[in-house]
């Protein structure tokens, strides 16, 4: 059985503040041309998407980097909820069970409920720390979330968030170690401890990331 963990991208999608927004627009029609094209715009993170070490790391690997079945994981379901705005995922979260075989632990924090609001920027995140003991294990993660660092909330871009780390470190944790990245995941309520996942991006030359298909496999 397959289950689509990936948002549709449409006109207006929620995008990461400051990225560009998506644009799905007819630029041809069947009434007029007699056949259907649309004009797509977006950034290469937009929607449900996959980070390349490029991302954060200046000489980062890109998409180009790493073979097509390295989208293909073993995934573990670290399910959070009922989560906290802004709440920090500290390393007691990861999980002392985790099987070496698992290359991608898929955190589940609740926050899909609130794509396209603006209550998603203030989603849970990871610690360093956390971000740390994924390096150690060497497995990647995905989140239903902006990301695995805070984002800044929808009052103030600038607003200082107190304890909250400022920057990237997570991503730079990560992609710094060539460990995958899987943003804006929905669809994970009642998905098994463990299963497959594909996350295959559009192959967007020389990228620093780009949407994905993302499905998981349950049997």
């Amino acid at each position: 059985m397959y289950r689509d963990l990936s948002h549709p991208l449409r006109t207006g999608a929620p995008t990461y503040p400051g990225d560009p927004d998506v644009s799905v627009e007819p630029a041809a029609t069947h009434e007029a041309d007699g056949y259907s094209v649309h004009t797509v715009e977006l950034g290469s993170h937009a929607g449900t998407h996959v980070d390349a070490p490029r991302h954060t790391e200046p000489d980062g690997a890109t998409l180009d980097d790493r073979e097509v079945g390295e989208w293909a994981f073993d995934a573990r379901l670290l399910d959070l909820t009922p989560c906290e705005p802004r709440e920090a995922v500290g390393p007691d979260a990861f999980p002392d069970d985790l099987d070496p075989a698992i290359d991608l632990l898929v955190v589940r924090t609740g926050w899909a409920d609130r794509w396209g609001t603006d209550a998603y920027r203030d989603h849970p995140f990871l610690t360093p720390e956390f971000a740390e003991r994924c390096v150690d294990a060497g497995v990647g993660v995905g989140l239903d979330t902006f990301g695995p660092d805070p984002t800044a909330p929808a009052e103030s871009a600038d607003d200082d968030s107190g304890d909250e780390p400022t920057g990237f470190p997570a991503h730079h944790a990560l992609l710094g170690a060539g460990l995958p990245v899987v943003e804006n995941l929905r669809n994970l309520a009642g998905l098994p401890r463990r299963f497959a996942c594909y996350a295959f991006p559009l192959p967007l030359a020389e990228s620093d990331g780009a949407p994905a298909r993302v499905v998981a496999k349950t049997r």
